[in-house]
């Protein structure tokens, strides 16, 4: 293995979190590995808040105020990816009030 970042940031991810063997990185395209690195990081920022509310995030925003950024930021990319697959979000408006 090569003394560089790619292999921290790249294949230690991968075996870790995907279970791929050290076999099957070494035979898979590396630009196939970046994609597949990307979407496990997109994976745990769109899921890194799942069953907290807004009111959870509040509570713990008081102790680390860097959560609620970013769950902001979870919610954001959460929201993109939905309208992307075409799911529709309900808009709050003062007619359903």
């Amino acid at each position: 293995m090569r003394d560089s970042p790619e292999a921290v940031y790249l294949y230690i991810p991968l075996m870790k979190e995907l279970n791929m063997s050290w076999n099957e990185i070494k035979h898979t395209p590396n630009k196939e590995l970046q994609g597949l690195a990307q979407a496990l990081s997109t994976h745990t920022l769109v899921h890194a808040f799942d069953g907290y509310g807004p009111n959870d995030i509040g509570e713990l925003a008081k102790n680390k105020p860097q959560v609620r950024s970013d769950y902001a930021r979870s919610m954001q990319v959460k929201a993109m990816l939905e309208e992307k697959a075409g799911m529709k979000r309900k808009v709050a408006s003062f007619k359903d009030i």
